[in-house]
């Protein structure tokens, strides 16, 4: 795991490609790499480059992966992740011809691409942001792993023929790159909380600094100033695989299995973040007697406390269990520092417990940590799923089939309403994916907090878009590829780091993600729960009242008490006042109470304020 940062360009670009810019860079990435720094500059009759590295070594952690790492006195690679079938792919490799002085990954990377070029990212599994330099051909080759789980931001002044990339954007702001934010972008943060653009992924909140999106890769030939761009993989939605429930638990069970196994291989101390849900339980009953221990956040009177069942499933799994507790101290003084970190806004305070649980993890000695994100997403976790379930259901067998259904879902808790809006849209997906859209921009157009003017000038590009929803798998993949998933692996990728940890996520597995999106839904919705074969892959190992409990509880702090705080309350006032000064809310706001509010709730205004006036 580390942090990167490359410029690129013509040859009248040396001065650009500075040690003094370059060193720039990776000092603000130092977080990112606190076990080592490499650089290396070039010069030919057509390019100049710079690359940086900071490194955070987890495998392999001598100096033979140092980086940047020459291969073939031809190839420059940094590189920031962990590529899982690394070992394999080395063997393979070596039995065409390639030499090998490392035990870690870039090397392989490296000789991946030397012996298939840009085909060399359909072999990879693994997390990754990576830039290769070919001197001999003079290309920058970069990629990013399928689902977006490690950052690689980027700026291209297409009129100079200058790059300018790195892992994190403020590399590229102290490489000299305006920090000019996107109207746009904030407007709808703060009208609808949308972090992600549902059409344009390689949008982020500022002008012209760019990502490259999740399964993308890009290359850029400086000496005639061409970048191209191109996606490499993307998730089989309409495939359905025809096999029975039993086989299919297995063969899920043995994905989930193989998935844990390869992100448990580490030179350093493994550690597990443990909520109270079934989904890392189910990687605390794989990870058996070889994790020690587990880091939890906790939320002692909190109605949505789930210290009960963290500390049940650590003894029944026989490991040790820390916890902290995040509280409003905690926010008050850890704002800035999330701020820094995170550079793009936030939806929630969720985001601090998470922030807490990685510190924890630091104090502990734990390197690399296990989670269970994105299972809820791909498998169909969140309660907003199962009425798409059922609607599959009503094509499939009928409103009677659906409507005992729904009954057994609602019973448990994992549905919070279905009526006849539901069954229109069963029978009009287009139809319900308009009407969404609209009641969406309706509630951007009539929040009176926001200046007239500002929402006039900025209100369109494309931001308020609703997926058409033909079949489970659809809303599955617009989230899981391009909305709530990335927002939280931005987010837990800028808190592991913050701390130096290297998170893994078993459930990202993309070979497991293919062959859940391979079955039908009611596999993961079945006899009234939700994530119903992650369930009976794991009887008789995991207790019996976290398996099966009844009801979705996320991951959420007790975010209403914290925004009632007096201290919060004037933070939000005069992040109010700034926004106002800034000309994007109507002067009414400060005069009406700050309202507190849930972390998931719809109308979570005022926190959004105070998070949107942090990054202006």
């Amino acid at each position: 795991m580390c942090g990167i940062a490359g410029i690129i360009g013509n040859a009248r670009h040396t001065g650009p490609c500075s040690t003094g810019r370059l060193l720039a860079m990776t000092d603000a990435l130092r977080h990112r790499g606190p076990d080592g720094e490499g650089h290396f500059r070039a010069a030919t009759e057509h390019t100049a480059i710079a690359l940086g590295s900071r490194r955070l070594a987890i495998t392999d952690p001598g100096p033979a992966s140092d980086q940047p790492l020459h291969y073939l006195d031809r190839y420059v690679i940094v590189h920031n992740g962990e590529l899982y079938n690394a070992p394999e792919l080395r063997q393979q490799l070596i039995r065409e011809g390639l030499p090998f002085r490392s035990a870690g990954d870039a090397e392989v990377i490296a000789a991946a691409y030397h012996q298939w070029n840009s085909d060399c990212v359909q072999r990879f599994n693994g997390m990754f942001a990576f830039a290769i330099w070919d001197r001999q051909a003079e290309i920058l080759f970069c990629a990013r792993d399928r689902f977006g789980e490690k950052p690689f931001h980027f700026h291209y002044d297409a009129t100079a023929g200058l790059l300018h990339f790195a892992s994190e954007m403020k590399a590229l702001w102290a490489a000299g790159i305006l920090r000019q934010p996107k109207p746009q972008a904030f407007l709808h943060f703060l009208t609808l909380g949308i972090t992600e653009h549902p059409e344009f992924p390689e949008l982020t909140f500022y002008e012209d600094i760019l990502r490259l999106p999740p399964a993308h890769f890009m290359t850029y030939h400086p000496a005639d100033n061409r970048l191209t761009m191109s996606r490499y993989w993307d998730l089989d939605r309409m495939t359905r695989l025809e096999i029975p429930v039993a086989e299919a638990t297995r063969q899920f069970g043995a994905l989930l299995e193989t998935s844990v196994d390869m992100r448990l291989v580490a030179d350093a101390k493994i550690g597990l973040a443990l909520s109270g849900g079934i989904d890392s339980a189910s990687i605390a009953a794989t990870a058996k007697g070889r994790v020690g221990d587990t880091v939890s956040a906790i939320f002692p009177g909190f109605a949505r406390d789930e210290s009960d069942s963290i500390f049940r499933m650590a003894g029944h799994v026989g490991m040790h269990t820390h916890t902290t507790a995040p509280d409003t101290d905690m926010l008050v003084d850890s704002m800035d520092t999330l701020v820094n970190h995170q550079e793009e806004p936030f939806g929630s305070a969720g985001i601090l417990a998470q922030f807490a649980v990685h510190r924890l993890a630091t104090k502990q000695g734990i390197r690399v940590l296990l989670d269970g994100q994105g299972a809820d997403e791909t498998l169909g976790g969140y309660d907003r799923y199962t009425q798409w379930h059922l609607q599959e259901v009503i094509r499939s067998r009928g409103w009677q089939a659906a409507t005992a259904e729904a009954k057994a879902f609602a019973d448990n808790g994992f549905l919070p309403a279905w009526g006849w809006r539901n069954r229109m849209a069963s029978i009009s997906p287009g139809l319900a994916a308009a009407w969404l859209e609209r009641k969406a921009r309706q509630i951007h157009a009539r929040l009176d907090d926001i200046d007239e003017d500002f929402r006039d000038r900025h209100e369109g590009a494309g931001y308020i878009h609703k997926p058409l929803v033909e079949r489970l798998n659809d809303i599955l993949y617009a989230d899981t590829m391009l909305g709530p998933l990335q927002e939280l692996l931005r987010y837990a990728d800028r808190n592991a780091m913050a701390h130096g940890i290297e998170t893994r996520f078993p459930f990202l597995d993309h070979q497991l993600v293919e062959f859940i999106f391979s079955l039908p839904s009611n596999m993961k919705f079945r006899n009234g729960f939700s994530k119903w074969i992650l369930r009976e892959n794991y009887r008789s190992r995991i207790p019996e009242d976290i398996l099966w409990r009844t009801g979705k509880t996320g991951f959420e702090p007790p975010q209403h008490k914290w925004m009632d705080d007096e201290r919060v309350r004037k933070q939000i006032q005069s992040a109010q006042q700034k926004l106002v000064d800034l000309g994007m809310l109507d002067a009414k706001v400060l005069r009406r109470p700050v309202i507190p509010c849930h972390a998931y709730a719809r109308d979570n205004r005022d926190w959004r304020y105070w998070v949107a006036a942090q990054f202006i």
